[in-house]
């Protein structure tokens, strides 16, 4: 009897220790991955840009006969000139919304004695000199302030990850063949970078130009923001859409202008999301649209913004180095929606 509860004992202590292992080795992963992200996030969103950049590098060497060294240079200056315009642009459209800071302000202060009339004609007891007070306070000018410097720190990031860009495009190889698992990341992230980015800057190009039309202020920063908000599944559309909502109420006195900043970029934001995304994107990814919701949960408390730009194509790649291994397949098939049989 001795002999038999010893070995029932053996046996489950073994049957929990791996389960046990994994979860150890989950949270040790999650702290790394916590702690490394200044240094992890730079370098795998050069990762993800060296699939736009290597083909034009490629198509210098090979078809205008430039020497790869020279047409990485080149491809690093359009780069780079390409960000120094966009953080140009955004800077001096801040700078020409800061000088309105004090028409903005005049205005919330109108918005504000409206409000507090209806609310005070409700019967509602409020403090309307507190309210009032309030209002006049608000740091509208430090707020452009802040938002310039956010601007600029990203920017120098951006000069970081293409320096890492750098050395993953000189270190490649034209026109190598790839094979195995190595092969199928490789076709399913091209194939997910280049159409994302061609549909976020039809969105970006659509939503920026509709904004300025309608004549609000800051339409092309409002552009980028959706060009590089779309990257974020699901949640960055909404979030791309209602950015413009709050400057709106404050320029406008009409309400169909108001309501034209809302539904027209929208309608954009709905017809390139659900119409011609799913078509040309297919199954590029095969995730379940549960495991892309939790991944930007997840990637986001890890990595922030830059998690939650980066959480599809991370997942679609450990989906796919999951599938190749025999005991993690069911967790493969979980990804893409597919449950076990339970028969």
């Amino acid at each position: 009897m001795n002999d038999d509860s010893h070995s029932r004992e053996r046996s489950s202590g073994s049957s929990l220790a791996g389960p046990s292992l994994a979860v150890i080795a989950a949270v040790a992963l999650g702290a790394a991955l916590f702690f490394m992200r200044p240094v992890l996030v730079p370098l795998v969103l050069a990762i993800l840009l060296s699939y736009l950049v290597a083909p034009v590098v490629d198509l210098m060497q090979i078809r205008l006969k430039i020497p790869r060294s020279l047409a990485v240079i080149i491809a690093f200056i359009l780069a780079g000139a390409l960000i120094g315009a966009v953080v140009l642009m955004i800077s001096s459209s801040a700078a020409q919304l800061a000088g309105k800071a004090d028409v903005y302000q005049a205005k919330l202060v109108d918005m504000g004695n409206q409000a507090l009339a209806v609310v005070q004609g409700l019967g509602v007891p409020v403090d309307a000199d507190v309210v009032r007070t309030q209002i006049a306070e608000l740091p509208v000018g430090s707020l452009l302030a802040s938002t310039l410097n956010s601007v600029v720190n990203s920017a120098s990031t951006l000069f970081l990850v293409l320096i890492f860009v750098i050395y993953l495009v000189a270190g490649r190889t034209p026109g190598e063949h790839k094979r195995g698992v190595y092969k199928e990341i490789d076709l399913k992230i091209r194939k997910y970078i280049s159409i994302k980015v061609l549909l976020s800057g039809a969105t970006g190009l659509l939503a920026g130009l509709l904004l300025w039309m309608i004549g609000l202020d800051l339409a092309a920063v409002f552009g980028v923001l959706a060009f590089l908000l779309n990257f974020i599944p699901s949640v960055g559309s909404v979030v791309a859409t209602l950015l413009p909502l709050p400057l709106a109420i404050v320029q406008f006195d009409s309400t169909a202008a108001i309501v034209a900043v809302l539904v027209l970029p929208g309608t954009v934001q709905m017809v390139i999301g659900n119409v011609l995304e799913p078509k040309l994107m297919g199954t590029s990814l095969n995730l379940h649209p549960i495991t892309v919701l939790l991944s930007l949960i997840f990637w986001g408390m890890l990595w922030g913004p830059a998690g939650m730009v980066l959480a599809a194509p991370i997942t679609a790649v450990l989906k796919i180095i999951l599938d190749r291994v025999e005991s993690t397949r069911p967790v493969a098939d979980l990804l893409a929606g597919k449950l076990p049989d339970s028969g």
